[in-house]
């Protein structure tokens, strides 16, 4: 048994990897397509046709090579010898990475018991609100402030994740139509708070909270100018314990149980709707997570975009991650190196190919019955869309 869950979880692996290899291809021949020089000399391909392959492979390489320099090592800052030139690069993929992983656990613990959890932006806007107001308006000693609101920001997107969850346990309501209106709703609320007396900094004129005390910052790994922070490391402590939560604990047999089938979970006693109300408050606790990470790790001030977009990008982390808790670490690493090397990319390509990149990705994953077709790899065991959802059990 242990012996066909291993090559189950190792095709699943090798199915993954050629879907962001297929990926990866098909991207490079946008790159190629949307170069200027590459595009001129398809003009005149049948006259001179190596042409259009050199530029269209300059165009390609000149592209990841910038991802690359820009996620995980620049030789060019590296010749000045300090940390920081070696460093950098890795620093902001895991800064970029750190909210990605917090949130996409969330999303993968609701993917376990059987929901989409949509509302990611609204979760991290209500935590981001919820630490902010900690962060700028208490006053307490360096490492109390940072816990306090750390809490507040996890207490903030469980709270409006648990709204969603006790509607569904409640009257049945979808989720995934509750979590997209609370999303809205969160929109709102934030923005009347930016334009309220006390939330609101009065002396910028603009929709902006107080900036946040430094004793709630979280603080820097490595030192000025490298920006990854502490919350990296609690993103790793929070997949560590989603990992035991799903695999050792008793909830975590109820939550995948429910999710695997809710009837048969009803059938042999199991609170149906007791986890899906719990399921939502831990997911959303993950996302506002998430979201005082962007608030005290990189923003400092609440803004109307202070998600910046990891609601969404979560979602495409947690499928990526195949609900797999490390998985999801790993995917968030992924994105976080592609968010760091989009600003270097631009000198070569448009920044939507990255957004193209990060589409395909999830397509292919999404689908893995099309890369086992397009490979001739033969399935083993369960890899439709539905295993995304009702979560991995390896």
């Amino acid at each position: 048994m242990r012996l066909g869950l291993s090559r189950r979880a190792r095709d699943q692996v090798v199915v993954t990897l050629l879907a962001f290899l297929t990926a990866l291809i098909i991207s490079s021949i946008l790159i190629a397509v949307a170069d200027p020089k590459t595009r001129t000399a398809m003009g005149y391909f049948f006259q001179y046709p190596w042409d259009t392959f050199t530029y269209g492979w300059a165009a390609i390489e000149n592209t990841y090579r910038a991802l690359f320099e820009g996620a995980i090592f620049n030789p060019t800052t590296a010749r000045n010898g300090t940390a920081a030139g070696y460093l950098n690069p890795i620093s902001e993929t895991l800064t970029y990475a750190a909210p990605l992983i917090a949130g996409g656990l969330g999303i993968a613990l609701a993917f376990r018991a059987g929901l989409f959890n949509i509302g990611g932006q609204g979760q991290i806007l209500a935590a981001a609100a919820a630490a902010g107001f900690v962060g700028f308006h208490w006053h307490m000693p360096v490492v109390i402030h940072l816990i306090a609101a750390l809490i507040a920001g996890i207490v903030g997107g469980a709270v409006w994740g648990g709204i969603a969850g006790w509607l569904k346990a409640r009257t049945g309501a979808h989720e995934v139509i509750t979590t997209i209106m609370l999303n809205y709703i969160a929109i709102g609320l934030l923005n009347y708070l930016l334009q309220t007396k006390g939330f609101q900094d009065g002396s910028s004129g603009q929709s902006i909270s107080y900036p946040i005390e430094s004793n709630a910052q979280l603080p820097l790994l490595f030192g000025n100018p490298m920006r990854v922070n502490l919350g990296i490391i609690l993103a790793v402590l929070a997949a560590f314990f989603v990992w035991w939560l799903m695999k050792h604990s008793r909830l975590g047999f109820r939550l995948r149980a429910v999710g695997a089938n809710p009837l048969a979970a009803r059938t042999a006693g199991m609170d149906v709707r007791g986890s899906y109300l719990t399921v939502m408050l831990l997911s959303g606790a993950l996302l506002g997570l998430a979201g005082a990470f962007q608030i005290l790790g990189t923003n400092f001030a609440v803004t109307s975009d202070v998600d910046g977009g990891v609601g969404f990008d979560a979602i495409t982390v947690a499928l990526l991650g195949r609900a797999n808790p490390w998985g999801t670490v790993a995917a968030g690493i992924l994105f976080g190196a592609l968010h760091a090397g989009s600003a270097n990319m631009q000198q070569y390509t448009p920044i939507d190919i990255v957004q193209i990149v990060q589409g395909l990705i999830v397509l292919f994953v999404a689908a893995p019955a099309a890369i086992r077709a397009i490979y001739r790899i033969k399935a083993r065991g369960d890899s439709s869309g539905v295993e995304l959802a009702k979560g991995w059990n390896g």
